[in-house]
């Protein structure tokens, strides 16, 4: 019993730690544009979907406070990262380096911008979770993937709606950019159903005392 209660922290902890570095990939692969069709976004989305994953596997296994305590850990990651490459930026470079402006491109981001980032994950991390939530309680604990997808749609919407209009209100047209990044992130998050299903399988598989619910039933 005891070596399967340190087995799922150390499954919480690394799903934790892919959870944070995911949410700082995001923060950096967003200086860079990609186009989906005719739709644009920053690259930063493939990475900031996979965080939704992650919460709704934690969620599943170890429950609506852990999942919230994850989604906290992250928001701090987040105000290190701003912090810190906002005070490497300011640093003065060494004579010979000669990519300061590179650099500052890269990874240098507005308050503005800042503000919306951490702003639009709050609200829709929390929200995830909570939705997650609600609708297994609504299922009384079946149906896994209507939870999973209920819950991510609504709340990539919710993200993209509340960074986008502190981003760019009155800069850019923002309608067409809310919805050419939710139809994305929702295109990308939809994927990660099966990586759900088997997620929550091998953590469970690997530890005896969670037996297998009616999450799985169809």
């Amino acid at each position: 019993m005891l070596n399967n209660i340190r087995r799922g922290e150390n499954y919480l902890a690394l799903l934790a730690c892919i959870y944070s570095g995911s949410l700082v990939l995001a923060a950096v692969m967003a200086s860079k544009i990609i186009a989906v069709g005719r739709l644009v976004v920053p690259a930063g989305v493939l990475a900031y979907c996979l965080t939704f994953l992650i919460t709704d596997v934690i969620s599943e296994i170890w429950g609506k406070e852990r999942a919230q305590t994850v989604v906290m850990g992250g928001f701090i990651t987040l105000v290190l990262v701003f912090l810190l490459t906002g005070i490497s930026i300011l640093w003065p470079p060494a004579s010979f380096w000669p990519h300061q402006k590179a650099y500052e491109t890269i990874l240098g981001s507005s308050a503005r911008i800042m503000v919306a980032s951490l702003t639009a994950y709050l609200f829709s991390q929390y929200h995830d979770v909570w939705a997650f939530h609600f609708w297994k309680r609504v299922t009384s604990d079946r149906f896994l993937w209507l939870r999973n997808n209920a819950s991510t749609i609504v709340s990539q919407l919710l993200d993209s709606v509340v960074f986008i209009t502190i981003a760019f209100y009155g800069s850019m047209p923002l309608v067409p950019l809310i919805l050419g990044q939710w139809v994305v992130k929702v295109g990308i998050a939809a994927l990660d159903t099966p990586f759900v299903y088997l997620l929550v399988y091998l953590v469970r598989r690997r530890l005896p005392t969670v037996k297998l619910g009616p999450s799985f039933e169809t």
